[in-house]
C-alpha cells in the first residue's frame, strides 16, 4: 500500500532582526550531510512503490516533460545512475487485479504543503537612510529533491544602502547552494563598503569590541546558518576584507557596484576552494569543506539601491522584470542570460577560452564536458583543479569523501582546466515607475512555465485584475460545459478575492498545478504534490522564487529629483 506524504509542518515567519557578522546563527540542517540517493536506488524504490491501489495517483504518467538532471556522470558510472527501464514502462506493464480508488488531497491540505516554506517581508517606509524603492517581497520554495539542493537569501545592507536578494540552485547535493546562500552576502557588502569602515571593522576585531552589524537578514525559520562552520567562515571573510583595505589608498571615490558584484562572486568561489585543499583538523569541518567543494551551486543575485537595479547572474537561475505597459498589460523583461548550451555567446567563451582541438568535446550533448548543464557555477572542483590536486585532495580526504563515485572519477577529455567559473554577468537596470516587480527563480520555474505567463500571472495577483482579462482557451476547442466550467471558478475567484496571501506562493500554484487552459486544476496539483519524494523529482526541479515589489511613487521621485 502507497502512504503519500501529508501536509508538511507550517513555519511560522518571524521578524527580521539585526545580526552581528556570524552571531546568533542558526544551526545547519543535518539533511545537509546525507548521502546522495543515487538512480540506482531510486531504481529499486520504483519496484516497492507501486504496489498499491492508490495507482492514478502514485504511478499516473508525468504531466510535464521530465527533467534533465544538473549533472550527467561518466559513462562508466551509467549503471550507477540510470535504471534500465523507465519507471513508466514498469509500471504499466504490471496488471492490477483491486479497482483504483480515488483519494486526493483536500485543499487545506494542499495549502499546508504550498505554504510550508512561505515568508514575506514588507519594508518600512523610511529605513532610516532614505525611503526605500522596495516596497517587500514574498519568497517561497517547493522541494522536489530530498534534501531540497535550493536556497534562498534576503539582507538589508545596514552600513550601505541597498537590498540583496538571490536565489541559489544545487546540484550533486546542496552543500555548496547551503554555504553560498550563508556567505555570498557577506562578501558583497564587504566590497560595497568604503574604507574608513573596513578600517573600523578591522580595529574592532582586533581589539575586541562588538563588531557593526553589516547585515540584516529576513530569514524563513527554515533558512538554516551552520553555526559549526561559522568561524572558518568568518576568518576567510576577514582576510578577504584585509586585502581590500590594502588595495585601498583610503581616497574616497564612488564605488563600482558591478566589479563589487563580480569581485565577491570570484573571491567566494576562491575560499571555497582553498579551504578545501587547505582542510581542516576538525574532521567534521574537513568533510563540509570538501563537500562544498566537490558539490556545485548557480546563483542569481539582484542589488536594489534607489533606482538601481544590479543582477548577477552565474548559471541559469533567472531574473524577470514586470513592467505594466500603458493599457494594463504586461510584458516581461529578461535582466540574465542563462549560461548553458542554449546560449550561443556562452559556447562560443568556452570554446575561446581552451585550445582548438577541444573546440567538439568542451561542449558535448549541450553540456560541459557532456556531463554539467550550467557553464558557470560555484564549487565543482572537478571541472576546475588538476587531475594531480584532485587525486591528492581525495586520497588525504575521509574515508566518506574516497568513496563517492561522483569525485573518484575524472571528466573526459579533462585537459585544460578550469573548464568552469563562477565569474558572473551583471546587468544593470534603471528602474522606472511602470516596472512594478522582479522574479527571481531558480530553473524549476522556468522549464515548467515560459516568461510572460509568469510576469502575467504576477502582475494580475498583484493588481488584482486577474477577473477583467477575457479567457483564453488557444487552439483548444471548449465545449459549453466546459466554458461553463471556466466561468464559475473565475467567479469564485472573484468572491474569495485570493487563497494566496504570498505572490510566490500563488506562482508556484500555477507552475504546478495549470492546465492547458492556464487555469490551477485542484486534481493535477493535488496529484503532483502527493508523490512521494523519492519521486517527484522525476516530475519537476526544486522550485525556488523571490517576487519583489517596487515602489512606483518613490522611484518616480527619484526621477524626478533628477531631471
Amino acid at each position: 500500500m502507497c502512504v503519500c506524504p501529508g501536509p508538511r509542518r507550517i513555519g511560522i515567519p518571524v521578524r527580521s532582526s539585526s545580526l552581528p557578522l556570524f552571531s546568533d546563527a542558526m544551526p545547519a540542517p543535518t539533511q545537509l550531510f546525507f548521502p546522495l540517493i543515487r538512480n540506482c536506488e531510486l531504481s529499486r524504490i520504483y519496484g516497492t512503490a507501486c504496489y498499491c491501489h492508490h495507482k492514478h495517483l502514485c504511478c499516473s504518467p508525468p504531466y510535464i516533460p521530465q527533467s534533465r538532471p544538473r549533472y550527467t556522470p561518466h559513462p562508466a558510472y551509467a549503471t550507477f545512475y540510470r535504471p534500465k527501464e523507465s519507471w513508466w514502462q514498469y509500471t504499466q506493464g504490471r496488471r492490477y487485479a483491486s479497482t483504483p480508488q480515488k483519494f486526493y488531497l483536500t485543499p487545506p491540505q494542499v495549502n499546508s504543503i504550498l505554504k510550508a516554506n512561505e515568508y514575506s517581508f514588507k519594508v518600512p517606509e523610511f529605513d532610516g537612510k532614505n525611503v526605500s524603492s522596495v516596497l517587500g517581497f514574498d519568497s517561497n520554495q517547493l522541494p522536489a529533491n530530498a534534501p531540497i539542493e535550493d536556497r534562498r537569501s534576503a539582507a538589508t545592507c545596514l552600513q550601505t544602502r541597498g537590498m540583496l536578494l538571490g536565489v541559489f540552485d544545487g546540484h550533486a547535493g546542496c552543500a555548496c547552494s547551503q554555504a553560498v546562500s550563508e556567505r555570498l552576502f557577506y562578501y558583497i557588502a564587504v566590497s560595497l563598503l568604503p574604507h574608513e569602515t573596513l578600517l573600523e571593522i578591522e580595529n574592532a576585531v582586533e581589539s575586541g569590541r562588538a563588531l557593526l552589524p553589516i547585515l540584516q537578514w529576513h530569514k524563513h525559520p527554515n533558512d538554516y546558518f551552520s553555526k559549526e562552520a561559522s568561524k572558518l567562515y568568518f576568518n576567510s571573510l576577514r582576510t578577504y576584507w584585509q586585502e581590500l583595505i590594502d588595495l585601498n589608498t583610503g581616497e574616497s571615490a564612488d564605488i563600482d557596484v558591478k566589479e563589487a558584484l563580480i569581485n565577491a562572486f570570484k573571491r567566494l568561489d576562491n575560499d571555497i576552494s582553498l579551504e578545501a585543499q587547505v582542510g581542516d583538523p576538525n574532521s567534521f569541518l574537513n568533510y563540509l569543506v570538501l563537500r562544498v567543494a566537490f558539490s556545485g551551486a548557480t546563483a542569481c543575485v539582484a542589488h536594489v539601491d534607489g533606482v538601481d537595479l544590479h543582477v548577477a547572474n552565474t548559471g541559469d537561475s533567472r531574473a524577470m522584470l514586470g513592467v505594466q505597459e500603458e493599457d494594463g498589460s504586461w510584458s516581461a523583461v529578461t535582466l540574465s542570460n542563462d549560461h548553458n548550451a542554449q546560449n550561443e555567446r556562452e559556447v562560443e567563451r568556452l570554446k575561446l577560452e581552451h585550445p582548438k582541438n577541444e573546440a567538439k568535446s568542451v561542449v558535448k550533448q549541450d553540456r560541459l564536458l557532456g556531463l554539467l548543464m550550467p557553464f558557470r557555477a560555484f564549487g565543482d572542483v572537478k571541472f576546475k583543479w588538476s587531475i594531480d590536486l584532485q587525486k591528492r585532495v581525495i586520497e588525504s580526504g575521509p574515508d566518506q569523501l574516497n568513496d563517492n563515485e561522483y569525485t573518484k572519477f575524472i571528466p573526459p577529455n579533462y585537459y585544460t582546466p578550469p573548464y568552469l567559473t563562477a565569474e558572473p554577468e551583471v546587468t544593470y537596470h534603471r528602474l522606472r515607475p511602470q516596472d512594478k516587480f522582479l522574479v527571481l527563480a531558480t530553473d524549476g520555474l522556468w522549464e515548467t512555465m515560459h516568461r510572460q505567463d509568469v510576469v502575467r500571472i504576477v502582475g494580475e495577483y498583484l493588481t488584482g485584475m486577474h477577473h477583467q482579462q477575457p479567457i483564453a482557451v488557444g487552439g483548444y476547442k471548449v465545449t459549453l460545459g466546459q466554458m461553463h466550467g471556466l466561468l464559475t471558478e473565475r467567479r469564485a475567484k472573484m468572491s474569495s478575492v485570493f487563497e494566496d496571501q504570498n505572490a510566490a506562493t500563488h506562482l508556484i500554484r500555477h507552475a504546478v498545478g495549470n492546465n492547458e487552459f492556464g487555469a490551477v486544476d485542484h486534481e493535477r496539483l493535488s496529484k503532483m504534490l502527493s508523490l512521494p519524494e523519492e519521486l517527484a523529482r522525476m516530475y519537476r526541479d526544486d522550485i525556488t522564487i523571490i517576487v519583489v515589489q517596487f515602489n512606483s511613487h518613490v522611484v518616480g521621485a527619484y526621477q524626478n529629483q533628477e531631471q
